[in-house]
């Protein structure tokens, strides 16, 4: 026991027996006799810490402070040219939406995204150059890992092998009506359901879902035939569907039931089963996956504790569409949390080159996406593509660096970083 409480709270342990102890030895002194009675002993109690402070609530709050010159981050128009591409695709979303991060207004971009729009890509360098400057949040020490498109094996029809439901968006999921639940951080009321009595509560976590709580709904878009398969497809947020006749459905994130997303790699990690140590499985996607598949009781639990279920639509097109409503593209989107970085916003990383495999993420992204675990300052998940290279990357990239934002001229100039 005394070891889950820590210096601070044996310290209060002790103090309290001490005081207990005290207590006692006064009332063995019979009242009237001997010196004059002792008054009580004080109880001495350890300070309380004080609780910690809140995370930022945005970059603004964090800290934002100016970042090196460009020409120190080493853009080649041949390394810059599929960021100027992806780029362009954001401006659309870039000139009409709000910045939560409090770093741009709409109007900041325009410049850049009129001269995107007929840039040459071979020039790619200098069009970063004319119109951005950098800035780094907070401490600009970067995390960062990396996601994929998976591709599991799937059916659109319920057939013999493939019986794990993929659901689409239940009506009863909604937003909660204004002063029902507190307002998020993103200014947006939670997820939920309002029961039979009208009462806003937290959706069905996945533990109920998969024991059936949305079935009989016609709810179903599409089934998997592997559940370990899926659990990871819902933790990318989109893939793709091989049916036995060959044929691909390419499915992405319509919501998701509100419930808080848990990393059971972590989980893995505080239990000593992923390590380096003898028995310990390897700290990536396919050392979890392993683990899982040795341990199905104890895996099927351990996915269980990860409350959150994505919902899924189907999707047409040239790829994955990210949370900007864009298609993300290889080596070139990022997710970000938009409290940090105003989504659309090219994001340079530089990983530490003492990880192994890290320093791919090296170079020009643009922020496209968002993800349920990826929250914070300079929390990035970089996209890799499809396939078994863009999974054997994605799964073994985590890992630290610096991270430095551009952000149009315009902004550093209100910012007084110009």
């Amino acid at each position: 026991m005394m070891a889950r409480l820590g210096s601070q709270g044996m310290r209060v342990a002790f103090a309290l027996l001490a005081a207990t102890a005290l207590a006692a030895c006064g009332r063995i002194i019979p009242e009237g006799r001997g010196p004059q009675a002792l008054p009580p002993a004080p109880v001495q109690t350890a300070p309380v810490a004080p609780p910690a402070p809140p995370p930022p609530a945005n970059a603004l709050v964090a800290g934002v402070h100016a970042g090196p010159s460009l020409s120190s981050l080493g853009l080649t128009s041949a390394t810059a040219a599929p960021a100027l591409q992806a780029f362009r695709l954001s401006c659309p979303k870039l000139l009409t939406r709000n910045d939560a991060s409090g770093l741009t207004v709409r109007d900041d971009w325009q410049g850049a995204c009129t001269a995107a729009n007929d840039w040459p890509v071979e020039d790619a360098a200098n069009f970063f150059a004319n119109y951005f400057g950098t800035v780094t949040v907070g401490s600009g020490a970067a995390f960062v890992t990396g996601y994929y498109e998976p591709e599991i094996a799937g059916s659109r029809t319920h057939i013999p092998g493939y019986d794990v439901p993929i659901y689409g968006m239940p009506a009863d999921l909604v937003h909660a009506r204004p002063g029902d639940a507190p307002v998020k951080s993103n200014g947006q009321t939670p997820f939920g359901r309002y029961d039979e009595n009208g009462q806003f509560v937290p959706y069905y976590e996945r533990a109920q879902i998969e024991d059936g709580q949305l079935g009989g709904q016609n709810l179903e878009i599409a089934w998997a035939a592997d559940p370990v398969e899926f659990f990871f497809l819902q933790v990318q947020g989109s893939g793709r569907l091989r049916a036995p006749d060959g044929t691909v459905m390419r499915i992405g994130y319509a919501g998701d039931n509100g419930q808080n997303y848990t990393n059971i790699g972590a989980l893995m990690r505080q239990q000593g089963l992923i390590g380096t140590g003898p028995g310990q499985y390897p700290g990536s996607m396919q050392g979890i996956i392993a683990y899982i598949r040795d341990h199905p009781e104890e895996g099927r639990a351990l996915m269980r504790q990860n409350k959150s279920w994505v919902f899924f639509r189907e999707l047409t097109g040239a790829g994955p569409i990210g949370a900007m409503g864009v298609a993300v593209k290889p080596h070139v989107s990022v997710a970000a949390d938009p409290l940090f970085v105003p989504l659309g916003a090219p994001v340079f990383l530089s990983m530490d080159p003492a990880l192994a495999g890290a320093t791919q993420a090296n170079g020009l992204w643009i922020a496209q996406d968002t993800g349920g675990a990826i929250k914070g300052a300079n929390r990035f998940d970089s996209f890799w593509g499809a396939g078994d290279d863009a999974r054997r990357i994605a799964g073994g990239l985590s890992g630290h660096g610096t991270a430095t934002l551009l952000l149009p001229r315009g902004s550093l100039a209100r910012l007084g970083l110009r």
